[in-house]
């Protein structure tokens, strides 16, 4: 009976492991490398997980999910610290709120490579690896002017990403210090945020005065919120403030798709442009279609290139080379960062199907 029960629960334990994203072979090169993403919820980051496990299979890996919740956060990278783990690759759901658990891991000896998102005032992190998140906002922000073509009074939605994500405090920068003069000069009327309305004849505005636009028009990075909030604004304005609009998506695809949805549900809204961010599978038969105008496509895999040049420069005894840096609050962390595309309809074909990283044969409406 024990040796029944002892097998039972060996089944379950590799079942487990799987489930999460295992590779766990102890014929494999290094010390436990411990992963842990924000959520399922999420295509990007299945996408994330995807490319990770490609990159690093040559490695003992584990990587956990955290479901959105900082306490859930807590116990995968305490996990990781039971485990024994060396390197932990972090991806926290809420930057400021994960440097003690950054700390945490510190203290026992992991060296922390903050994921996508950089973790802040803590001198816990070690490494970033990340996009240029300013740069994902000045394409989109570059994009809806060059759309514009000289018109006056265009009415412009604007929605943000999450706020406990300090990504989306630089993704707004970059497309302030690109749409702002376009706020100033009356070719846009910004429809559902009197803060931007407020400050849009400041240029340099502080992060203080960025957030207090961001507070009005935070997505949490949620589809049913981004169509809530969409309804809400389109339910609080008359006819003229609809017709022709633009909306400035949060960089993200998955959000981008429902605002699209809301905006289009509304009969007295005749046109709409919207952006969107990542170049996730789901989007791009919405591009094809128009429902979505553009992404910035940012390929994960090298993200994941990233951390594998980190851990194997480490596992090597050798300091990691990186290309830039991020103050986090405590101290400039040394970071890899991967370049960014703007992709439309137009060259969607050479950027996702002629490279292989979506499967043309898919989607349908598109041109060579």
């Amino acid at each position: 009976m024990k040796k029944v029960l002892a097998f039972v629960m060996a089944v379950l334990l590799v079942l487990s492991l799987v489930a999460c994203g295992s590779n766990t072979d102890t014929g494999k090169k290094g010390d436990l490398i411990g992963i842990v993403l924000p959520t399922k919820e999420e295509t990007y980051w299945l996408g994330c997980q995807k490319y990770l496990e490609q990159e690093l299979k040559d490695y003992n890996y584990e990587i956990l999910y955290s479901q959105g919740n900082s306490a859930t956060e807590k116990t995968n990278v305490e996990t990781f610290i039971n485990k024994k783990a060396k390197y932990l690759v972090y991806c926290a759901f809420d930057a400021e709120a994960a440097a003690s658990t950054a700390e945490a891991a510190k203290n026992a000896g992991l060296t922390v490579i903050c994921y996508d998102r950089l973790i802040t005032n803590t001198d816990a992190v070690d490494y970033y690896v990340t996009f240029d998140s300013k740069a994902v906002g000045r394409a989109q922000a570059k994009y809806l002017i060059e759309q514009a073509g000289g018109k006056k009074g265009i009415n412009l939605y604007m929605y943000c990403g999450a706020l406990t994500d300090n990504n989306s405090v630089l993704f707004f920068e970059g497309v302030w210090e690109v749409l702002q003069p376009a706020l100033a000069d009356g070719t846009f009327t910004v429809r559902n945020c009197d803060k931007a309305i407020e400050l849009k004849d400041v240029a340099n505005p502080t992060r203080d005065q960025l957030v207090s636009v961001m507070q009005t028009i935070d997505t949490e990075w949620s589809m049913p919120t981004c169509k809530s909030l969409a309804e809400a604004h389109l339910g609080a304005v008359g006819k003229e403030a609809k017709g022709d609009v633009f909306v400035l998506g949060p960089q993200d695809d998955d959000c981008a798709r429902a605002l699209s949805d809301a905006f289009h549900a509304d009969a007295d809204v005749t046109s709409v442009v919207v952006t969107g961010a990542d170049g996730t599978e789901g989007s791009v038969q919405y591009i094809i279609d128009g429902l979505q105008s553009m992404t910035v496509f940012k390929d994960t895999v090298n993200l994941a290139k990233g951390v594998k040049a980190i851990v194997d420069a480490l596992v090597a005894g050798k300091k990691p080379e990186t290309n830039s840096s991020y103050n986090n609050g405590k101290k400039d962390i040394p970071s890899i960062q991967a370049d960014v595309v703007t992709v439309t309809a137009d060259n969607i074909a050479a950027v996702f199907f002629d490279t292989g990283i979506y499967d043309g044969s898919k989607y349908t409406g598109w041109k060579k």
